[in-house]
């Protein structure tokens, strides 16, 4: 963060000052040329006070003690001509580059002045063009004569690069300065970031202990909640982690130890007879176990939420599939499994919806009663799709009904089998896909009805009515 401010402050404030300095230098350029022109117009001036008009022709007297006087003060070399009324040389330096009276007459001053650049003895020279008007000894106007004037342009230049070197040296200061004040802003600006960076590094691995607010600055405050709420649903998943390691360990202990002591009395048993109902007994025991890990496992995954992202899914097409593939598990016990269907009713999930279905059935199918019924049933309640899976087992006491879904709970009136874990895993599935899940007694106040109501999915690849 701190490049990115200054990448964006300090270069667009070096282009700032370049461009300044830019125009500063012309301004400065300008006006030395203004001044160094009024020079060049006062010499011409003062040899326009010394122009005659005769009989013989326009007559001048020789100034060069004034311009003198004007190349001691200015440092540079200066040459005059003075033209008759007809462009006649009168006085001067004969070989001065001829007046071009295409150049403009200046505006900034009354007098009939041109300023040019031209060459002479090979240096730059500037040149003032003055039209003086002159009058013979009755006063009557005798024409104009031209004074030209030109001066070396070294002194100018020398101020140029005085000038520049002058702008140039107080630009520079002025970004430095600039650049080290953003710095040291931009430092502390974000020192109470520096500082929660350190309090995050510092914290130890596995640490969720949210950070302090009242330290946050105020524009990173949000991110700072952002980053509590984050560690607060992460204590919640390591908790998690925890509390199923635990439970496995605990759940899985028992079948282990009833598996090798099967075992080591299947190593001792001789009779063929004993040996076989101990090698059902252990096939039994595998089962159970590989069900509860099934069962832990699932538990894990509903837990921690889907782990694709939900589509639009059929509860009907859903509910129709998981009771054929338990039609015989249902048969196996004589218990007649139906599906009342109430139309397509779209949803979104993800696969675990058909894990959801599974335990329901299942759960139903282990506590009715022999040659009873179990009903899957989809249906549409307002603005919800209600999947609702009925026996009519002994049912849950309404004061059981909070603990049942807890994991590993087995409620009293529980018959053998099972682990505790079918209905947690139920609602751990509904929690992450945003379900509503009760519990109600079965028709007639006789068994059990889980209802889970959905909220319908919405958006491409949903059929609609």
């Amino acid at each position: 963060m701190r490049a990115r401010l200054l990448w964006w402050l300090i270069p667009p404030l070096l282009l700032l000052q370049a461009a300044y300095g830019v125009v500063a230098y012309r301004k400065a350029l300008a006006s030395a040329d203004l001044a160094y022109d009024r020079t060049l117009l006062a010499s011409a001036r003062n040899i326009s006070e010394r122009v005659s008009l005769t009989p013989a022709g326009v007559r001048v007297d020789a100034p060069y003690i004034s311009l003198d006087t004007f190349e001691v003060g200015m440092n540079a070399t200066m040459y005059y001509r003075v033209s008759g009324v007809h462009g006649e040389f009168v006085s001067g330096y004969r070989d001065l580059p001829p007046y071009d009276d295409s150049q403009p007459r200046t505006a900034l001053y009354p007098a009939l002045v041109s300023f040019y650049d031209a060459q002479y003895r090979g240096e730059p020279v500037r040149v003032a063009a003055l039209h003086q008007p002159v009058m013979d000894a009755t006063g009557a106007h005798g024409g104009m004569a031209l004074i030209e004037v030109a001066e070396t342009v070294g002194s100018r230049q020398a101020l140029t690069r005085k000038i520049l070197f002058e702008v140039l040296w107080g630009q520079l200061i002025l970004t430095l300065a600039a650049v080290l004040v953003i710095w040291l802003f931009t430092r502390r600006a974000l020192a109470p970031l520096d500082a929660l960076r350190d309090a995050v590094a510092a914290s130890q691995p596995g640490t969720t202990t949210p950070l302090p607010l009242h330290a946050a600055p105020r524009e990173a405050l949000p991110l700072v909640q952002a980053l509590n709420g984050y560690m607060g649903r992460l204590d919640q998943a390591l908790a998690a982690q925890r509390r199923f390691i635990a439970d496995a360990a605990h759940q899985l202990r028992t079948p282990v130890t009833v598996l090798r002591t099967q075992a080591q009395l299947a190593a001792r048993e001789t009779d063929p007879a004993e040996l076989r109902r101990i090698a059902q007994s252990l096939a039994d025991s595998s089962a159970r176990m590989a069900a509860l890990a099934d069962q832990l496992l699932s538990s894990a995954r509903a837990a921690h939420g889907a782990a694709a992202p939900a589509t639009p899914l059929d509860l009907t097409a859903l509910a129709r599939q998981v009771c054929l593939e338990l039609m015989p598990a249902a048969r196996a016990r004589g218990i007649d499994l139906g599906l009342e269907a109430g139309g397509g009713q779209w949803v979104a999930g993800t696969e675990l919806l058909h894990e959801l279905l599974v335990n329901l059935v299942d759960n139903a199918l282990r506590h009715a009663a022999q040659g009873g019924t179990v009903t899957v049933r989809t249906l549409a309640e307002d603005d919800a799709c209600v999947l609702e899976v009925e026996d009519d087992g002994p049912g849950i006491p309404e004061a059981e009904r909070d603990a049942v879904l807890e994991p590993f709970y087995r409620g009293k009136g529980a018959g053998p089998g099972g682990s505790g874990l079918g209905l947690t895993i139920v609602r751990e599935i509904a929690t992450a896909h945003g379900a509503a899940l009760q519990l109600r007694d079965g028709a007639g106040g006789r068994g059990l009805r889980v209802r889970v109501a959905f909220s319908p999915a919405v958006g491409d690849g949903v059929p609609r009515g």
